[in-house]
């Protein structure tokens, strides 16, 4: 049984880089955990969770609850912005 933190690090609506997570853990599993082969996953990883983090900043500042907005509300505003 997933621990509950485990268990929110795959909730969709918590997390909003689940599949980010998951390639770069692919990447690390098909190359032998050599990290050099999945700087490219590393970096999409990196940049979701700096995007997200800045909406839930601003979020917060503007008393917007919940602060993480939901999977359907986030494909949402991905789709408006092209």
């Amino acid at each position: 049984r997933m621990s509950r933190h485990a268990q929110q690090l795959r909730d969709h609506d918590i997390n909003p880089c689940v599949a980010e997570t998951d390639a770069s853990r692919k990447c690390m599993d098909d190359n032998n955990y050599n990290k050099d082969m999945c700087t490219a996953y590393f970096l999409k990883y990196k940049s979701c969770r700096k995007f997200w983090h800045d909406i839930m900043m601003q979020r917060r500042r503007n008393g917007v609850k919940p602060e993480m907005p939901s999977a359907e509300e986030r494909e949402k505003m991905l789709e408006s912005m092209g």
